[in-house]
């Protein structure tokens, strides 16, 4: 058995990494993923934890009360099963077990499915699914230019059905691998808007490849780089942009994280190291109270002294809400837009033998101020909204209000 830890996306391979429900992964994770958790993409390596919680737990389950379950089913079940579908059920069910939404065990054929949403190209509509506080199933983000966005999905919409079938007690990880499905085809999702508007989208499903990275320069001179995950790459075209929108002298930069599912850790460690100085704590994980990891800037702070605005919404969650708070934090950056996801909690991957995984809640993470975001999201320096009339209008307040205020404080 091989752990793997994610550092990467939403929806997370060889070194420690850890995944940030690309919500959520659990991750999310998309929806097809990017992931959630995640969500992000995890390297094979030998990993060793604290003791935490569950330490007190036996070190092998009594399975003669399963076994009297599963006699029964086997002489009295009126259908046809496979000894794999029943060992399979075992495993999911104790990841269920944890009522942990971003726990969850993969099959082979699942932890494929997982993997190819890790890498930001799947077949699928482009949302990112995870839970909320009541278990309900809900759009964490759809992901741009996408056949979910294009349709109409908004962060926080919960989904109550997919092709007729009641979403209630159903993981994110069984809706996703459910509205998944080969290009071309459709699913139908029966969906519920702000508590009372039932909607109904019927989404042709599309091959999604998606770019981690978009830049572009404002008028003023503002650099805009746009991080939509946090995946393999995303540090490297970050770091890239930076530096030419160095070059070119900008007044300033924005970085715009909204609908950013998450993704891989040390993505947003290494981003963040972009505008602090070595040695600069981003955040700390714990289990059951206790510090287990440091995590702090790793120097080349090459946008450090330039004035930086992050965007950021409901749809950003994870290491997208790690990098705003710790730019935030160590006073790098200014926060506009709306109150963030929150998702504080990390996810690692531990790999078996027959090619099946287990993505499982390690520990929670605290910004440099001591805050723990889960469920509560960070709070922006000045919140602007974001209608449904600007949204049809082609309006951005929330971008303009970036931009009003790099002009005011280059």
């Amino acid at each position: 058995m091989e752990n793997k830890n994610i550092s990467n996306s939403p929806t997370a391979n060889v070194g420690k990494r850890r995944i940030l429900p690309k919500v959520i992964l659990a991750l999310a994770f998309f929806v097809v993923f990017i992931l959630g958790v995640n969500f992000g993409n995890g390297r094979i390596s030998p990993f060793s934890r604290a003791k935490g919680p569950s330490a007190s737990l036996p070190s092998r389950l009594d399975y003669n009360s399963v076994n009297q379950v599963y006699q029964s089913i086997k002489d009295n079940y009126d259908g046809k099963l496979t000894t794999q579908q029943l060992e399979d059920g075992l495993k999911h069910g104790l990841a269920q077990a944890t009522k942990d939404p971003y726990t969850n065990y993969f099959n082979a054929k699942e932890a494929k499915e997982f993997n190819e949403q890790i890498t930001n190209s799947f077949s699928g509509i482009g949302a990112q699914l995870g839970q909320d506080n009541k278990g309900n199933l809900e759009v964490i983000a759809p992901i741009a230019d996408t056949p979910a966005e294009k349709a109409g999905l908004k962060p926080k919409d919960l989904i109550a059905e997919i092709n007729g079938e009641s979403t209630s007690g159903m993981s994110v990880d069984d809706a996703v691998s459910k509205i998944r499905g080969k290009a071309g085809t459709k699913v139908k999702l029966s969906v519920v808007r702000n508590k009372t508007q039932p909607l109904t989208f019927v989404i042709t499903r599309d091959n999604i490849k998606i770019p981690s990275v978009k830049t572009k320069t404002l008028d003023g001179n503002i650099g805009y780089i746009q991080i939509s995950n946090f995946a393999d790459d995303t540090y490297d075209l970050t770091s890239k942009a930076v530096q030419k929108f160095k070059a070119d002298s900008v007044k300033g930069l924005i970085i715009d994280m909204r609908n950013n599912p998450g993704g891989l850790l040390e993505e947003a460690v290494n981003i963040s190291s972009l505008w602090l100085p070595t040695g600069t704590n981003i955040l700390k994980e714990k289990t059951g109270g206790t510090v287990i990891k440091s995590y702090e800037s790793t120097g080349n702070d090459i946008a450090k002294g330039i004035p930086a605005v992050v965007l950021i919404n409901e749809g950003s969650a994870s290491a997208s809400e790690i990098t705003a708070g710790a730019l935030r934090d160590n006073n790098a950056a200014y926060i506009i837009g709306q109150k963030s996801y929150g998702k504080g909690v990390v996810q690692q991957l531990i790999n078996f033998n027959d090619g099946s995984q287990l993505k499982v809640t390690v520990a929670s993470w605290y910004r440099p101020n001591g805050q723990n975001i889960n469920h509560k999201g960070i709070k922006p320096d000045k919140t602007v909204k974001m209608t449904d009339d600007d949204i049809k209008a082609d309006k951005d307040p929330q971008l303009q209000a970036a931009q009003e205020y790099l002009n005011k404080n280059q």
